[in-house]
């Protein structure tokens, strides 16, 4: 019996091509990560974009929904998570902030709950996947809940020594 050599697929070190032509072919191949942001989209129902420039400024992307909803949609959490910052410490109710936050923590846990039910129907046999991106929400809510207790016992210190 002989054996037939096969070839594998070999572990490409990292670093850079200096052929330009080879930049382009190298670049044409990587369809995996397109595969893998839609997969991930298919999975979280989140959205995804996933944008490349090449050398010569020619863009290739992918993306769940258009790509200029997920840019606005990033642009405008970026700010929106800039505003919060301010917003909860200038607000003359503490009562009023951790209102809001609550609804906030109500909405994620709706959406979890549907999220998991979509993907047990889908995959009914298989563990459901723990959503990454609502434990950073998560963990940003709690976040600008310890900044709010902070200002407010900064608040109350000074109150405290002026009486």
């Amino acid at each position: 019996m002989d054996k037939k050599t096969r070839k594998d697929r070999q572990k490409i070190e990292m670093k850079l091509i200096e052929d330009n032509k080879a930049h382009t072919i190298t670049l044409s191949k990587r369809k995996g990560l397109y595969k893998k942001a839609k997969e991930y989209s298919t999975l979280t129902e989140a959205d995804v974009g996933v944008v490349l420039i090449t050398p010569s400024g020619k863009p290739h992307f992918y993306s769940s929904t258009s790509i200029e909803k997920i840019t606005d949609k990033f642009l405008e959490l970026k700010q929106d998570d800039r505003q919060c910052d301010h917003d909860d410490v200038g607000k003359s109710n503490f009562f009023e902030t951790f209102k809001d936050l609550r609804k906030e923590v109500q909405a994620l846990n709706e959406k979890e709950k549907e999220r998991i039910l979509r993907y047990k129907i889908m995959h009914p046999h298989s563990e459901v996947p723990p959503d990454k991106h609502r434990l950073e929400q998560l963990e940003a809510i709690k976040s600008r809940l310890d900044k709010i207790k902070n200002e407010k016992e900064r608040s109350c210190f000074s109150q405290d020594n002026q009486v």
